[in-house]
């Protein structure tokens, strides 16, 4: 998981740059040869990794060594791990238009008709509701019509020995991507199946949920009851995983995930409001003393509350909510408030839309 806002807003720049049309009156170029794949094979650091990846998990030397020497540099995925251009507006609400949409909406109805039972049990098992859960999988794959579809060997080994040395945090995300091709392995032997099998994100993230390997080792559960877990083909398992992860990073059940504010101008403290970011760090009474107007029920909430910032671009003012506890839970799946509220309204848009076929359907039998 973890497709951040940085990385989509990369991926859209990228594809960008790489459609400039070609000079006027010149012959149309000839297709480019494919990039030869360059195997790790020949580099002594990642099978010196390999090496002590297998004594410390106690693997077989010679099949970790294998697995890491036939994975695959992939030129393009250290390219889409580079946060956007400084000076990039971030907007909301061209971020919510490309996830609360017609096409995910009706896939999302779809979806729930589908797995209504495995859903209704994930709620009452885990206390995690059927939107937040619809929302996820909706924003992630599409319901599983995106899973992506690069070999998650090559991507996990491209980040873990090549993580682009740009990007302002390379030294931690370099030992996350270790850490997580570490993990990816260790499934892979554990369960018997061939590391270049499964496909996944250009970050190594799998299946409906699209968790990454860490995820899926510590989250993952057999939900359908089969035996085994199975993240890409059992939309049960999806289901149940995904409200397992909440449920082990905080999720609060019954509590909303934000509130409605306004402002009241003459007491705003903006800047002090905003600098703990999404994390909850104030209460109801002390947002209000700072000049955040909470609605009848926020003014309530007894738990901590951040107040969310979602710019707008450069044109229009920016939106705000009060976040609780549960709202920052939802950024645990992906560290952005804009992909938390996405979630959040893809959700509740799905919700709405099958209430709305549900009460069509038992009119239409009167």
């Amino acid at each position: 998981m973890r497709h951040t806002a940085r990385w989509i807003l990369a991926a859209i720049t990228l594809i960008a740059a790489s459609a400039l049309p070609a000079s006027a009156g010149s012959q149309k170029p000839s297709k480019p040869a494919a990039p030869q794949a360059v195997p790790y094979a020949t580099r002594a650091e990642a099978l010196r990794f390999a090496d002590d990846l297998a004594e410390r998990r106690g693997l077989d030397r010679e099949w970790v060594r294998q697995a890491i020497a036939q994975a695959n540099f992939l030129p393009q995925v250290p390219r889409l791990m580079l946060p956007p251009p400084k000076g990039t507006a971030k907007n909301w609400r061209v971020y919510r238009s490309r996830f609360v949409e017609p096409v995910r909406i009706r896939a999302g109805v779809r979806f729930w008709q589908q797995n209504q039972a495995a859903l209704a049990r994930a709620e009452r098992e885990y206390g995690v509701p059927a939107e937040i859960i619809v929302g996820i999988i909706g924003v992630e794959t599409i319901y599983g019509q995106q899973m992506g579809t690069f070999r998650v060997m090559d991507a996990l080994a491209t980040l873990a020995f090549d993580f682009p040395s740009a990007h302002p945090r390379a030294a931690e995300r370099t030992e996350f991507f270790r850490r997580e091709l570490e993990q990816f392995l260790s499934l892979m032997n554990r369960t018997g199946t061939d590391p270049f099998e499964p496909r996944g994100s250009y970050a190594g993230a799998m299946g409906l949920g699209q968790f990454m390997p860490s995820s899926w080792v510590r989250y993952a559960v057999d939900f359908d009851g089969d035996g085994r877990i199975d993240l890409f083909r059992s939309p049960a398992d999806a289901i149940g995983s995904v409200a397992n992860y909440f449920r082990g990073h905080g999720w609060t059940p019954g509590m909303p995930t934000h509130y409605a504010v306004q402002f009241d101008a003459a007491r705003l403290q903006l800047d002090e409001l905003l600098t703990p970011d999404i994390l909850p760090s104030f209460s109801a009474a002390s947002l209000q003393a700072k000049g955040v107007v909470l609605d009848a029920e926020g003014a309530q909430h007894t738990g901590p509350l951040a107040l969310v910032e979602l710019q707008n671009g450069p044109d229009a003012p920016p939106s705000y909510v009060a976040g609780t506890e549960n709202f920052y839970a939802v950024t645990r799946y992906n560290w952005s408030s804009y992909y938390a509220m996405a979630v959040i309204d893809l959700g509740r848009e799905v919700a709405r839309e099958l209430s709305r076929s549900l009460a069509a359907d038992t009119s239409s039998l009167k």
